[in-house]
């Protein structure tokens, strides 16, 4: 007697089981697709044109026009043109802008989520999205009437006391310290910290968001274990908001980079690096655009595309740097 246990073939393969999916999900799917390939496709035309208008400056300098410390376009050959001092401008005055926004934006994203009462909390959160809205030409008039005057006597202190540091030596051009006022004005320090302030607003934003993600219960638990308010903070809230740290950071850093209106309110233009940056005189790639936009053609139009670019490509170059970080970053881990 012989028993027929394949009266059912395909019993031991799995059911399938097919879903419908709602339709507000693949409307929602579809328009998030649509929104982040337009977003892609927006800088990829920016890139693209940069390139396309800036090809023929760069094609005559080459490499060069990332050494040339001068920028005479009327001559198109390489050696007379070229982005070095204002690049060098650009990275100057944005780190200076962190070096002052940095202390301030952690200190105060701290101070809002950690120490204030809620009423307090709000108030102080309106108060930081609102300096956000000041226009970039308010800083820069704040900056040339009321800062200056302010941070002159500053530098001069700074100068006199750490000028053996070579980056706070005011000289002239035979070696010799300086000491009149006129050599502090227009300067890139002054610059930065205006351009620091500007970027507050945004690094406190980020900042105090992702304090804000630290659970609860683990800030409890180190609470009720007897550790202090700034202990707790150190174990639970930093660990948690690395990544904001650093995202908010990087966005500060980005948006420094990009500044215009207001640096080119307030620094002298020169066309040769200054180390010097308590010294008059300072330029950023933005600003050079914007100084010599107006009028530029033909071949000068195209090498201030090109600078452009080059500053384009930096600035998309933090951000993905930024990216990377963030999403490397664990919240709560200890490494």
């Amino acid at each position: 007697m012989s028993l027929n246990l394949n009266t059912q073939p395909n019993a031991d393969k799995p059911r399938s089981l097919k879903a419908r999916e709602p339709q507000a999900d693949l409307v929602f799917r579809s328009v998030a697709r649509a929104a982040g390939g337009l977003t892609i496709a927006i800088m990829l035309a920016v890139g693209l044109f940069l390139t396309l208008n800036g090809a023929n400056a760069m094609h005559i300098a080459g490499w060069q026009f990332l050494t040339t410390q001068s920028w005479n376009t009327s001559i198109p050959k390489p050696g007379e043109f070229g982005i070095a001092a204002v690049l060098f401008g650009t990275i100057q005055i944005a780190v200076i802008a962190l070096c002052v926004a940095f202390p301030l934006s952690f200190g105060t994203s701290l101070l809002i989520s950690e120490v204030l009462p809620g009423n307090l909390k709000s108030t102080f959160v309106s108060i930081v999205d609102l300096m956000a809205a000041v226009p970039s030409v308010i800083f820069g008039l704040w900056g040339v009437f009321f800062l200056q005057a302010n941070v002159i006597p500053v530098s001069a202190w700074i100068s006199q006391n750490l000028g053996w540091i070579p980056i706070f030596a005011v000289t002239d051009g035979s070696g010799q310290h300086v000491t009149e006022a006129s050599n502090f004005t227009s300067s890139s320090f002054i610059a930065g910290i205006v351009v620091g302030l500007m970027v507050v607003p945004t690094m406190t934003s980020v900042m105090r968001e992702a304090f804000s993600q630290a659970p609860v219960g683990e800030r409890e638990g180190a609470l009720a274990l007897g550790s202090t308010r700034w202990g707790m903070i150190r174990s639970v809230v930093l660990p948690y908001g690395r990544g904001g740290i650093i995202g908010g950071t990087m966005l500060g850093l980005g948006r420094a980079l990009g500044e215009t209106i207001a640096v080119y309110m307030i620094i002298s233009p020169i066309f040769n690096i200054n180390w010097q940056i308590l010294k008059s005189g300072g330029n950023s790639v933005s600003a050079l655009i914007a100084l010599r936009y107006g009028e530029a053609s033909g071949f000068g139009l195209s090498a201030l595309m090109a600078a452009g670019l080059v500053l384009f490509l930096i600035t998309m170059a933090i951000n993905f740097t930024a990216s990377t970080i963030v999403a490397r970053s664990r919240s709560g881990a200890d490494n």
